[in-house]
């Protein structure tokens, strides 16, 4: 019994202090932009003056604002160390931005040293990271130990619940000790679910709770089960125990699903894009800084290309045609023409082998996507982006919806040039249902999975795998 008050002792004491804990951690963020701001200065043996003062001042109140933007200051027992990572660099980012914006405005980027702004920029947030992967060391061992280790159950023995135990088992960074199921189904009684057992009934569940002190019940029934659930929280609520709903949305298909509040009432975002805040003005700054220098870079050659299709056919040298945009709405987007038509109606048949609407010119454009370079000034205008789903023609997109489920989804972010369907392989003609069916399912796995990062590997590999397809006619 002394034991057991013991581990309870050790557990709420970091508990108790969590928010404490929290502080810290903001003034160590703080502490690291500042000193790596005086490391850097005192390695490059650049002199300290009122400049760097300013802007290191402008940095911390910056910092404090970003990361609380970006919800880092949070519980994260249970979350993945990249995901807090991630937050960690796209705050830094808001701050960098913010500071640019700043010296710019005061003009005072020629008293600075670019070679100590730039480096501090890279090593600040990688430091940040590991006092933050330290912090998280220190977590684990201390619950290794005993401490800030927090007792549960799961209500309800089904595929979710399995789920969720599996996903605490691995996650044992988490400091969740997991001791068993309850359910009412008597076959399950005996049922074994990995190395945990079924403890009772329901009934049985706020007895055992009280008696065995358990801090946290996971509900993990049915929706339609919504009357036993509020039996369940009705009992739980004269007992200490935390209760989590753990809501079986997973019965849907889901797109960057998330918690919202809409005015203090919580809501799930079942469907939604990943651009919402800090993440959209990330994604936009990558367009235009990518899409700029690309034009820069490519603007002879398509000066080439415009001069070949007007002297060796008929026409104008830029194709347009209107497609979905984001949300749905409508875009038009510029190709170098690579046909003897220029078809934007309600039907339009897809290009296909040997087409003879295609020039030949037009077939070596297509098959090395060389038509596609217009669109660069699609994404400075802000039509399109560098990475995303390919866009199709209107007419395309009508018929394809009613066929292939989830297929508008497609349209929670803009269109890009390239995506990960098509570096897999999924370009071209869309000749059968399964390949736009198989288009879709990886435009959807890119828009769950999005990321700054995701995006440098697409362009990557663009370069040297998707543009050149034998199945683009």
């Amino acid at each position: 019994m002394l034991s057991e008050q013991n581990n309870i002792k050790r557990v709420d004491w970091i508990q108790s202090y969590h928010s404490w804990l929290l502080l810290i951690l903001r003034l160590l963020d703080v502490s690291v932009v500042m000193g790596t701001l005086l490391i850097v200065c005192r390695l490059r043996s650049v002199g300290w003056s009122d400049r760097y003062t300013a802007i290191l001042i402008q940095a911390v109140l910056l910092t404090v604002i970003a990361m609380h933007a970006v919800n880092l200051y949070r519980p994260w027992r249970g979350d993945s160390i990249l995901h807090e990572f991630r937050l960690i660099f796209a705050g830094w980012m808001l701050v960098v931005v913010g500071l640019l914006s700043l010296t710019f405005i005061t003009k005072s980027t020629a008293f600075l040293s670019r070679i100590v702004v730039t480096a501090w920029f890279l090593s600040a947030p990688m430091a940040m990271a590991m006092v933050h992967w330290l912090g998280r060391l220190v977590l684990h061992e201390l619950r290794r130990r005993g401490y800030n280790t927090r007792s549960a159950v799961i209500a309800g023995a089904g595929h979710l619940g399995e789920q969720l135990a599996q996903c605490i088992q691995n996650a044992t960074w988490a400091g969740i000790d997991l001791i068993g199921f309850f359910d009412d189904d008597e076959s399950k009684q005996s049922k074994q679910i990995g190395h945990l057992t079924i403890k009772g009934s329901l009934d049985q569940l706020p007895e055992f709770v009280v008696r065995r002190k358990v801090e946290m019940v996971y509900l993990t029934l049915p929706m339609c089960a919504q009357e036993r659930i509020q039996q369940l929280m009705d009992v739980l609520q004269d007992t200490n125990v935390a209760i989590f709903l753990v809501p079986d949305i997973f019965v849907f298909d889901l797109l960057r699903a998330r918690l919202q509040d809409m005015g203090g009432l919580p809501v799930f975002s079942l469907c939604e894009s990943p651009f919402l805040g800090p993440f959209g003005f990330f994604k936009r700054l990558e367009d235009i800084l990518v899409a700029s220098l690309i034009l820069i870079l490519i603007s002879p050659l398509m000066v080439i290309i415009a001069m070949l299709i007007k002297l060796t056919s008929r026409g104008p040298v830029i194709f347009k045609q209107r497609r979905y945009g984001l949300n749905g709405r409508e875009v038009v987007v510029w190709k170098f023409r690579s046909m003897t038509v220029c078809e934007d109606g309600d039907r339009i048949p897809q290009a296909k082998s040997c087409d003879p609407r295609v020039t030949w010119l037009g077939a070596f454009l297509r098959s090395t996507s060389l038509d596609e370079l217009p669109q660069f000034i699609n994404v400075l205008q802000g039509h399109m982006s560098v990475v995303g789903p390919r866009p199709h023609a209107v007419a395309h997109n009508e018929f394809f919806r009613k066929l292939v489920k989830g297929y508008m989804w497609r349209h929670k972010v803009k269109p890009g040039i390239t995506g990960w369907a098509q570096i897999n392989g999924w370009r071209g003609e869309t000749d059968t249902l399964e390949k736009m069916q198989k288009r879709v399912q990886y435009d959807m796995d890119y828009i769950r999975n999005w990321s700054l990062w995701l995006d440098i590997k697409i362009i990557f590999i663009s370069i040297f795998k998707g543009f050149v397809n034998k199945g683009a006619y």
